[in-house]
This record gives C-alpha cells, sequence and structure tokens, in this order.
C-alpha cells in the first residue's frame, strides 16, 4: 500500500476556489481503481492549509491517479491558489491493522 500526507498553505483570498476544487478531487478520486481512500480537511490551527491523506493498492494506481483529469486540473491551479511551498510524504505501508477504540 502507497500511503501519501499532503499539506497545502493556501492563499487566504483564494481559499474558497480550493475547496471547490479540492471537494471535486476527492469526489472523483474515491472513484478510481485502485484506491483505497482518498480524503482532505482544513488544517484546525490554520483553516488557510488543506491537508491531504491518501492510500492507494499499489504504485500502479498512484501513478493513475496522477494522470487523472481531475487531479491535473488541481495541478494546473495550483501555483494561483499556493501561500507557500506544499509538503508531500510519501510511505510504503507492508501491513496495517485497524485498532478499536
Amino acid at each position: 500500500m502507497i500511503v501519501l500526507h499532503a499539506s497545502f498553505p493556501v492563499d487566504p483570498a483564494k481559499r474558497d476556489e480550493a475547496l471547490e476544487l479540492v471537494e471535486t478531487l476527492v469526489e472523483q478520486s474515491n472513484q478510481e481503481d485502485g484506491m483505497i481512500d482518498y480524503r482532505a480537511a482544513v488544517d484546525v490551527k490554520d483553516e488557510n492549509t488543506i491537508r491531504f491523506f491518501e492510500r492507494y493498492e499499489d504504485e500502479e494506481a498512484l501513478a493513475a491517479h496522477n494522470q487523472t483529469e481531475h487531479f491535473r486540473e488541481l495541478e494546473e491551479k495550483l501555483p494561483e491558489l499556493l501561500a507557500g511551498e506544499p509538503e508531500v510524504m510519501q510511505f510504503e505501508v507492508s501491513d496495517a491493522t485497524e485498532l478499536e477504540l
């Protein structure tokens, strides 16, 4: 499994536009083959930071996601939406267990 965690600092003046794009991206990404889960959330300490948590079955699913129209649309518009450098971390996970709380 491939896990990505990404943080995007968004220009406050472009926040609404960014959130609209992200909503569409999340909805369409979760329908992709090989996608386990694709989520986005606004950071509770900074409402202008959007965090992504993505889980893919494998590298092929991640590569396919990066070629989709909805991903490319966001990627194309990112330079005008960002207020700083995004941070993206990729993890390769061989085992995961759901914990009961």
